[in-house]
């Protein structure tokens, strides 16, 4: 299955890092406005759980509109949380969030490790749109991060 992986550091204490990122509010705040990403359910949002369930309407490619549900499988406060894909646009989608404090700041690490529907046919026609677009995503949430943290 392909990985995409990524770091930055911002320059922030755990506690507040762990606020912002734990809060599924702010998904939509690093998520690019082309992707129309608004959360259906809950609401209102409670701190995140592990066993929590969040369903979201997003528009990732070819301006379809679909609904994507992830469930928190993971949260070891202020450290890492993952959530994982229950229904969406992909075959798996598993997403490792790591927080890890630093001299220099927060190192922020985010592990996706995803697969496209219809195996081989599925990556072959659209395995690096899915890449390049995963890619975009990432880079407007590095920025969208770095705003936040100013």
């Amino acid at each position: 299955m392909p990985v995409f992986q990524t770091t930055q550091v911002v320059k922030s204490d755990i506690s507040k890092c762990w606020s912002f990122f734990s809060d599924p509010a702010n998904l939509a705040n690093i998520t690019p406005p082309s992707m129309k990403f608004i959360i259906k359910f809950p609401n209102p949002l409670p701190e995140m759980y592990q066993g929590m369930i969040i369903k979201y309407k997003v528009t990732p490619l070819f301006k379809l509109p679909m609904e994507w549900i992830t469930e928190i499988t993971e949260v070891s406060k202020p450290n890492y949380f993952v959530d994982n894909q229950v229904k969406g646009p992909y075959k798996v989608w598993h997403h490792q969030h790591f927080f890890e404090e630093t001299e220099e700041g927060v190192k922020i690490t985010d592990i996706v490790t995803y697969e496209l529907p219809l195996g081989f046919i599925g990556s072959l026609f659209a395995g690096w749109i899915v890449r390049k677009k995963i890619e975009s995503i990432f880079e407007f949430r590095r920025n969208a991060i770095s705003t936040a943290f100013l």
